[in-house]
């Protein structure tokens, strides 16, 4: 049996093996969160609700039909973040930690399925990413678990609580599940502008891509001896501006939108911390300080866009990712200009990569709105508020309006399927839909169609 697994695994394209995997991830954690002891005592949960949580937990998305507080003990809250894990890092990234560990060598097969779950180019230097990766994450999140434990001692009397809050919280936001054991996300520290600071910083190093990461790293920790000045990559130069911007942007959109609304008579500095956090959570936090069903309608169609867009490729959030609406921007203000090929930083953009983009964003409108038009005929929901659950599972926040508990059996599979698809990312999708590359060895004559 094992061996025609093998055979299976090895035969098929590495798109389909990323997703094989993704499910048996998804097996594995619906097998544990299905332990007894997981549960808290005369807890039931139902084998649907079990299976959206697990697809939640491995898409690190943060929607639940669940109270986690109420349902899961302390065994199935550590269970809860050793799944986080496998979502956040990867399936293929912790499968090569495990390979290295034992000692033994990842063959091309490896790099190719570790290349197609990263988003990255070319074969070249990825077990040294996945070394990298897995070291900077599990530092990121030990240090924000030391420090929240710290503060959370002012919360809880009991120094095992707190560290347990503070671990969780760290985990959480680094991997962007959205998860909480509160019970109330973070609304407990809606005046704490230090626990919402720290999760900002946490949820952005979680989002902002490993490749940046580690560039930044290597730049922090660069050889004086080293004559050569320190070059960032466009992908990083590209990510980190397009990131910052968004975070901005949100920020200043929610206070200007929310200026007569939710932030009447509110003080400035209290103001500016629920955009500034709602902001940065729509990277894929899914984490809020509020009720986001109390922004206008107006904030709530943003916050929508913003989780859409997502977070950075090779990073734990979803959406169609940051990098892609650079480029679609740099692709509308260049052919607005007359120009047909792209420049920034004394770089080129590849035309492969501009085409990536725009397939890339048809692809997530076509699925976003199918599953917006599949909710608003099966639900007895508001069409905003629909629109705000399918932009949080694409975009593998984690953020509701509320109604996600109140969905039918189809409108939790197809909030479950959006998370996966969030996940494992729309280029791996691409690649699963695409046949194999084949060379032409003619063609027809050209002809100019009308368009716009």
């Amino acid at each position: 049996m094992w061996k025609k697994l093998k055979y299976s695994l090895d035969n098929i394209t590495p798109a389909r093996a990323i997703i094989t995997f993704y499910f048996i991830a998804v097996t594995v954690s619906v097998l544990l969160l299905r332990i007894p002891a997981v549960h808290k005592e005369g807890v039931e949960v139902s084998l649907l609700d079990t299976i959206f949580t697990a697809i939640s937990s491995v898409s690190v998305t943060g929607l639940s039909v669940l109270n986690i507080a109420d349902t899961y003990s302390t065994f199935g809250i550590f269970v809860l973040m050793f799944v986080f894990q496998f979502g956040g890092i990867g399936v293929m990234s912790l499968g090569t930690f495990f390979y290295l560990i034992l000692g033994k060598k990842i063959g091309l097969r490896g790099r190719q399925l570790i290349m197609i779950d990263h988003n990255q180019p070319n074969l070249a230097g990825l077990v040294s990413l996945i070394r990298e990766i897995i070291k900077i994450i599990l530092l990121i999140e030990f240090v924000g678990a030391v420090i929240l434990g710290l503060h959370f001692l002012h919360y809880y009397p009991n120094p095992a609580d707190a560290f347990l809050h503070g671990l969780f919280a760290s985990i959480s936001a680094t991997t962007n599940a959205g998860l909480d054991i509160t019970g109330a996300s973070l609304k407990p520290y809606a005046n704490d502008y230090f626990v919402q600071l720290i999760t900002v910083i946490l949820i952005t190093l979680g989002a902002i891509g490993f490749p940046v990461l580690i560039e930044f790293k290597n730049y922090l920790f660069r050889k004086e001896s080293i004559q050569l000045p320190f070059r960032f990559s466009l992908f990083t130069k590209i990510t980190t501006i397009t990131f910052a911007a968004l975070l901005f942007f949100g920020t200043l959109i929610i206070i200007i939108l929310e200026f007569n609304h939710y932030f009447k008579d509110m003080v400035w500095h209290k103001a500016f911390f629920y955009a500034f956090f709602q902001s940065a959570s729509t990277r894929s936090g899914g984490l809020s300080t509020m009720d986001i069903s109390d922004f206008s309608e107006p904030t709530l169609l943003m916050v929508s866009l913003l989780m859409f867009i997502g977070a950075s490729p090779s990073s734990v959030g979803g959406g169609i990712r940051t990098t892609t609406l650079a480029l679609i921007i740099l692709f509308l203000f260049h052919f607005a200009r007359g120009k047909r090929n792209i420049k920034i930083f004394k770089r080129e953009i590849h035309e492969d990569d501009i085409t990536k983009a725009l397939a890339v964003t048809i692809l997530a409108v076509i699925i976003c709105f199918s599953a917006v038009l599949l909710l608003v005929i099966t639900e007895d929901h508001s069409l905003l508020s629909i629109i705000f659950e399918v932009s949080s599972a694409f975009g593998t926040t984690g953020l509701s309006m509320g109604i996600t508990p109140d969905l039918s059996t189809f409108g939790k599979w197809v909030i479950m399927i959006l998370m996966f698809i969030g996940r494992i990312g729309l280029v791996s999708f691409l690649l699963l839909l695409r046949g194999k590359e084949q060379d032409v060895n003619y063609h027809y004559p050209k002809e100019r169609i009308i368009i716009g």
